[in-house]
């Protein structure tokens, strides 16, 4: 095995692995065990009566979990390039190292060996190590259905940032507005146009802590107001986040009925010059018994499919048999092909991919493809299938 190929081999197993690679998924089992296990220890430090009784082992527990943290951190920094395939060796480190799994990947390990190198910062880095919790976010890896709303939230994000921009927009305005009006009356609470922030914050998103409220009738009328406007800015991410499941549900209908719901018991195949059925008799060839030939096509003529018809270059064989039809739920990845995307102008057949990964079917400028061995990926292609393997910047679709 050459270094790449082993490279390759570590970088399948620390990421999402798929059910035949016994040693992905172990991996994939350990890594969640771990995170539970180090989210335990990180609650139970804090109770003083369990740290007399169980400290040591708690304190064991916890440098353990960051060890395999660390290991774990040190092999995807060194398979990065396998993650961001399009990008050279330096720009693939970068941009694993900042994004937001690296990110907290870092923090929760480092900040463990930071007070070894500097003593008197370990208050500091104990705050730090705090972000080692966030490291719970990678289940969701490891679940279709946190995958989806983590791809709703994400394509939703403009919209979302959009709407907490308005809010504190809005907290600003108000907090200048009941400073405005109620200085005179409360001058140490509301001391300052910045110092109503925390009444604006707990009065537009309804929490309503009543440490700090108006006392005079303009400051009450100018509350209720302010009330209600948070009662509709506070919906707005929600019916954002509604809408993005909705179009979500809409792709996986449209993804159904050109697979199943629509019934297709029908597909057309045209013969080409190089296909092993030209030339052929009807009754020569090997179909399943579960499948009939309808009908032969042949220059716009409907010819019926008697066993002594000879097919020919340019006939259209209509094939049918019983639509698929299963009360499990399908867990399908989407991918649309980029230029620098290692697939694009490979053949379906010479992906790397494992051989429970399989196309449902490819999407190229409106028209559904399907996808046959022979069949070169272009740049810009719609790309459904099924896979348990990671797979950069496949977005998640449940069917």
């Amino acid at each position: 095995m050459t270094c790449t190929s082993f490279k390759k081999r570590v970088f399948n197993a620390i990421e999402v692995g798929y059910d035949e690679d016994f040693i992905g998924r172990a991996y994939d089992i350990v890594n969640l065990g771990f995170i539970v296990v180090n989210l335990i220890v990180s609650l139970f430090v804090t109770f003083d009566d369990i740290m007399k009784t169980y400290g040591d082992i708690l304190i064991i527990a916890e440098a353990v979990t960051v060890f395999f943290f660390t290991f774990d951190w040190l092999l995807r920094l060194w398979t990065s390039n396998f993650l961001y395939p399009g990008d050279s060796r330096l720009m693939a480190l970068l941009r694993y190292s900042f994004s937001f799994n690296g990110l907290v990947d870092m923090l929760s390990c480092v900040p463990y060996y930071m007070p070894f190198f500097f003593p008197t910062g370990v208050a500091a880095f104990r705050i730090f190590r705090v972000v080692r919790i966030f490291r719970i976010f990678r289940v969701n890896a490891y679940f279709d259905s946190l995958n989806v709303i983590a791809a709703v939230i994400k394509s939703k994000a403009r919209l979302l940032l959009s709407s907490v921009f308005v809010v504190l927009m809005l907290m600003v305005a108000s907090s200048l507005c009941m400073y405005s009006v109620e200085h005179t009356a409360q001058p140490e609470v509301f001391d300052n146009a910045l110092s109503g922030m925390w009444w604006a914050a707990a009065t537009l998103l309804t929490v309503g802590y009543g440490d700090i409220y108006p006392i005079t009738p303009m400051g009450q009328i100018l509350g209720i107001i302010i009330t209600m406007l948070g009662v509709g800015i506070v919906a707005i991410p929600t019916g954002i986040i509604s809408a993005g499941f909705v179009e979500q549900y809409s792709r996986m209908k449209q993804l159904s009925e050109e697979a199943a719901e629509r019934n297709i018991h029908f597909i057309k195949i045209p013969i080409g010059e190089k296909d092993s059925w030209k030339g052929m008799m009807i009754k020569e060839l090997a179909i399943p018994r579960e499948m009939i030939i309808a009908a032969v096509i042949r220059k716009k003529e409907m010819i019926v499919p008697r066993g002594d018809v000879c097919l020919k270059a340019g006939d259209v064989v209509v094939l049918g048999a019983e639509s698929y039809a299963d009360d499990m739920h399908i867990a399908l990845k989407e991918i649309e092909l980029k230029e620098k995307h290692e697939w694009n102008g490979k053949m379906i057949k010479d992906l790397d991919i494992s051989r429970q990964t399989f196309i449902v079917m490819i999407r190229r400028n409106g028209k559904t493809i399907i996808p046959r061995g022979d069949l070169v990926l272009r740049a810009g292609d719609d790309i459904v299938l099924y896979t348990r393997q990671h797979l950069a910047d496949a977005k998640s679709l449940m069917v």
